[in-house]
């Protein structure tokens, strides 16, 4: 770790009251030693991940971390703070802060040494003398696990000698992660020391348990969004609770570093488990039939004796589960969240499958039409009509292989709901019941109802106590026989109907939108489309669109609504592009080459191409991009384009009806847009005082950005 953390690299003094400070602090020690290439795109990363889960843990420690394109090699920075920083931990705020800082594509070695250091975080005597040192040198000495008198020769040693010698034992080569000598043994030591801190807990488990019972068994998973810190953090407090307990604990740290699979026979031999995750367990089906206790990895790591105990009473009452436990997306997850937010979960897990479906087969009869004009969906079927020299049988053979595309829509938008609520026993009730929507014509609606139906039955199946010997077959039969059977019933005989109706009125009100109404939708779903820029708002006004043209042969309105989402989709990027093109000294540099890229894709409907510069700054970019996106959404209703893809941007234009009023429409929009952008940042003072390094507007320009805020 010595090439990870110098003493520039440490503020003991650290004088900043807020997390977003804290992390600017210590970033510009980085940036200064090279180490970052761009600070404010690296501050946006930290953020982002920040916004996934705070980064404060119990003990008065913060530790923001990341992965960016914006660093050069891993880097780890240290602050004091005398004040305290509140990072959101339960406890209080943190004097301790570490920012980690990784590259986004750094190697396995480099970040197990940092899952070392997170792993000495659960280690008192190590941060107690970290609020001690009285010296940074010392202090970087001690992160990187040296003895404080070699601080001195360790900064003053080549940065190549640093990188090639082993840490030298101490508080943060404690773990035999620390010295990995290849990829993949790094990637598998933090496995191996953590079963090796279990097999050390054998012994004084046996002796509180009696001479002849043996010790209680645990199996452990972690992981964390990063996959830096959390992840070992967890792992460690785990086993320390674990010997706390006189419990045997193994945990499989599923990290960046990659992760080394549990032997089947430790897992076979555990008597409980415990996921402590923040993304999807990898091959969670292997702990199927254990007491399991299923939770985020911040209570892995501040409350891990509960968790122990928690497994051990579900062993002791019978309790296990009869498939891999509920995904994440069905947990709840932080404390407090509502049934209204893991819906948006469930709903958006389904779109998400069926969105590559939409595009394939939109695609491909867009482009059957496009080839065969509008009499190809009457075309015989090319297993008893091809010729290879006719324009028109080639048309045909991509409408039938789009509209087979097409044919699974449904089931998948159910098969995937049904999953994200109960994993994969989920899938089979969930296509069963999408299959059904599409028989009794109940469409896009019957299908969000079949997902949720099935997977609501699952998840109560999978509660039921199920004897020890029915348990093997509760996943390939018991669960997909009866839940099947129930969705089945409820769709045929109980709801199919009245979602049916309920489907053939909706279409016909949008059959029937003319005139000021028609309007007024296209600027609604314009404001949809660039409120959160691929976000669920966006998500919702997209799988509307889709669900109207997701048929053979679609209404005139349903395409008119597919091009206005389209066209207020292409306005953000676009109109950013074009900002930082007309003005670019109102924009950073890392903004401008953003800009460069945004071209092509909002020409791609990429709305995602908005991101970065919404980041940066959501209170003008935001307003600026919907405000665009509703004048484009209202004209192009107004001016009555319809489009039968449902994605491709102006390389679908040939596929357009009245093209050229189209793209009208998405000019006005990108034009509005970029006027409010350019107003509103040209009304934006800069801070007072702010120092200017650089001589030129632009250099005025890149220092008052310098001043904003991480969030704007």
């Amino acid at each position: 770790m010595s090439d990870m953390i110098t003493a520039d690299l440490v503020d003991l003094d650290l004088s900043a009251d807020t997390k977003e400070a804290a992390a600017r602090a210590l970033a510009e020690r980085m940036a200064a030693k090279g180490r970052v290439t761009d600070l404010e795109g690296f501050l946006a990363d930290v953020a982002a991940r920040e916004a996934q889960m705070p980064t404060g843990l119990d003990g008065g420690i913060g530790i923001p971390h990341c992965r960016s394109a914006h660093v050069t090699e891993p880097t780890l920075a240290f602050g004091r703070s005398a004040a305290g920083i509140d990072f959101g931990a339960p406890d209080g705020p943190a004097d301790l802060v570490f920012l980690i800082a990784a590259p986004a594509g750094a190697d396995d070695a480099h970040l197990t040494i940092l899952s070392s250091l997170a792993r000495q975080l659960m280690n008192a005597e190590f941060t107690a003398a970290l609020r001690s040192v009285d010296d940074p040198g010392r202090a970087a000495a001690l992160i990187r696990g040296e003895a404080a008198e070699d601080a001195e020769a360790s900064e003053e040693a080549p940065a190549a000698e640093r990188t090639g010698a082993a840490p030298a034992p101490g508080p943060a080569s404690a773990s035999p992660s620390a010295a990995a000598p290849s990829s993949e043994d790094s990637a598998a030591a933090p496995v191996a020391a953590s079963a090796g801190a279990a097999a050390d807990t054998t012994a004084p488990a046996a002796a509180s348990g009696g001479a002849d019972r043996p010790p209680f068994r645990i199996v452990a998973v972690t992981s964390c969004p990063t996959g830096i810190a959390h992840t070992y953090m967890a792992a460690e407090s785990l086993e320390n609770a674990g010997r706390e307990a006189g419990v045997e604990v193994v945990v499989e740290t599923q990290g960046s570093a990659g992760f080394t699979r549990l032997d089947p026979a430790v897992i076979a031999a555990a008597d409980g488990v415990i996921f402590a995750h923040d993304v999807p367990v990898r091959d969670k089906e292997r702990f199927a039939g254990k007491p399991t206790v299923d939770v985020g990895v911040k209570a892995g790591i501040n409350r891990p004796g509960e968790l122990i105990t928690e497994v051990r009473g579900k062993a002791a009452r019978g309790e296990a589960t009869t498939a891999a436990a509920p995904t994440p997306v069905e947990r709840a997850g932080e404390a407090g969240e509502g049934y209204g937010t893991k819906l948006r979960k469930w709903l958006m897990s389904g779109v998400s499958y069926m969105v590559p479906f939409v595009a394939a087969g939109g695609l491909l009869i867009a482009l059957g039409f496009a080839l065969g004009g509008y009499k190809i969906n009457k075309a015989p079927s090319v297993m008893d009509h091809f010729v290879w020299t006719q324009t028109d049988s080639w048309a045909a053979l991509l409408f039938q292989i789009g509209g087979v595309a097409f044919a699974f829509l449904v089931p998948v938008l159910a098969g995937y709901i049904a999953y994200g609520m109960a994993d994969r026993p989920g899938l089979v009730p969930g296509f069963v019941g999408g299959s059904i929507a599409l028989t009794i014509n109940a469409g896009f609606l019957g299908g969000l109802a079949a997902g949720l139906i099935a997977g609501g039955v699952v998840m109560a199946i999978q509660k039921v106590r199920i004897p020890q010997a029915l348990r093997g077959i509760m996943p390939v039969v018991v669960i997909p026989l009866i839940s099947s059977a129930v969705v089945g019933f409820l769709m045929f005989v109980v709801i199919g109907k009245p979602i049916a109706s309920a489907q053939k009125g909706m279409t016909d009100w949008l059959n029937g939108l003319t005139g000021t109404n028609a309007i007024l939708l296209g600027a609604l779903l314009g404001l949809m489309m660039c409120f959160d820029l691929g976000g669920p708002v966006n998500k919702v006004a997209y799988t509307f669109a889709t669900a109207g043209i997701a048929v053979s042969n679609p209404s005139d309105s349903a395409m008119k609504i597919m091009a206005a989402v389209m066209a207020a989709g292409m306005v953000p990027p676009l109109a950013m592009a074009l900002a930082t093109t007309v003005r670019g000294r109102l924009f950073t540099q890392t903004e401008r080459e953003n800009g460069k890229a945004a071209w092509v894709l909002g020409a791609s409907f990429i709305s995602e191409g908005a991101i970065p510069f919404a980041a940066a700054d959501p209170l003008r970019v935001i307003p600026s991009a919907m405000a665009g996106g509703a004048v484009t959404g209202a004209l192009s209703m107004a001016f009555g384009a319809t489009l039968r893809a449902p994605h491709g941007g102006i390389f679908v234009v040939p596929l357009i009806g009245n093209p050229f009023l189209y793209l009208i429409a998405i000019a006005a929009g990108v034009c509005v847009t970029t006027a409010l952008v350019v107003a509103l940042k040209t009304l934006r003072k800069a801070a007072p005082g702010t120092a200017v390094p650089e001589a030129g507007a632009n250099a005025q320009m890149a220092s008052a950005d310098r001043k904003q805020p991480v969030a704007a």
